[in-house]
């Protein structure tokens, strides 16, 4: 049974969603400013430094667990905010971002990748790709020192890289952490119904804009738009948390499937009434604690092997 604490979060993002539902649709710039104002509610986490960084043309922000280090000398997590494309940053995500690096003992590098409308598929894909060639070469990471991540649609990104470095013939990284990752823009997932009268944070309405915002007439079930539909041979190791209250439940569950199927190893972890990145109130609900700390084991086991995929 869901903690009291994840009761009460679900019962007050139903009160907001419902109180939304007669206002008008916000627009890219109200989302974008909704969603930094909300996060922005919760208090920082101490122990990690924070400091602006161009990774290969792509701004991005450090979080260094020693500020001492030179930034580049410790292994690192590369991650990649959600917002379904459109909105989020680094500044929205770094709480969790820094309880991750925390938890892991490494270093982090967060991408501000380019948001739809004003950039489509593919520049987010094009600025993943740039910020990983950035962390592997000219910051000298090893790649069986980085562990790239995300959540929501930066969960998608983070998988649509690994395929389009595999594609490229770029070396993989230790590892990815998906975190209810974004995976079929097509929608054609069975938990799209079965699980919209019990997830409290998204809605299939709004998924489908974002689809349409960011894919700008591509087909959804490109690849590298929807990696899902990838063949997924050859990518490093998984580790994929997912809500079983998620509308976007299936998106993790097939994904898992279609990589086994392809060789990949793969730890997939369904939590229970969990709803949509739970992991981002982190310090708030003892679920994404648990979480967060899992995910930080695995990480450090990754990046400890010395050896990427």
């Amino acid at each position: 049974m869901a903690s009291q604490q994840m009761q009460d979060i679900k019962a007050l993002l139903r009160q907001r969603r419902d109180e939304a539902a007669d206002k008008p649709e916000p627009t890219i710039e109200q989302a974008r400013a909704n969603m930094e104002e909300m996060l922005a509610a919760f208090p920082g986490v101490e122990g990690a430094t924070n400091r602006a960084v161009e990774a290969g043309g792509v701004p991005g922000e450090w979080t260094l667990i020693d500020p001492s280090a030179p930034p580049g000398s410790s292994p690192t997590l590369l991650y990649f905010h959600g917002g379904g494309y459109t909105v989020g940053s680094p500044a929205t995500h770094r709480r969790l971002v820094t309880s991750l690096c925390l938890a892991a003992g490494v270093d982090g590098l967060s991408v501000d990748y380019r948001l739809a409308p004003e950039h489509p598929f593919p520049a987010a894909v094009d600025d993943a790709l740039s910020a990983y060639r950035w962390l592997t070469g000219t910051a000298g990471v090893d790649p069986s020192k980085v562990v790239v991540a995300g959540d929501s649609a930066g969960g998608g990104l983070a998988a649509a890289l690994l395929v389009a470095l595999r594609d490229a013939g770029d070396p993989q990284p230790a590892g990815a952490y998906l975190l209810s990752p974004w995976t079929d823009l097509a929608a054609t997932g069975e938990s799209r119904r079965s699980r919209a009268e019990v997830e409290p944070m998204l809605e299939v309405k709004g998924e489908s804009r974002s689809a349409q915002l960011y894919a700008a007439g591509q087909p959804l079930d490109n690849p590298l738009v929807s990696p899902l539909y990838a063949n997924l041979a050859g990518v490093a190791p998984l580790l994929i948390q997912v809500g079983d209250h998620e509308i976007l439940l299936d998106d993790s569950t097939r994904l898992a499937e279609s990589a086994r199927n392809s060789g990949v190893d793969v730890e997939l972890s369904v939590w229970p009434e969990a709803f949509h990145v739970f992991q981002i109130l982190v310090g708030v609900i003892p679920e994404a604690d648990q979480a967060v700390a899992a995910a930080g084991s695995w990480i450090a086991s990754r990046v400890s092997s010395g050896v990427a995929s």
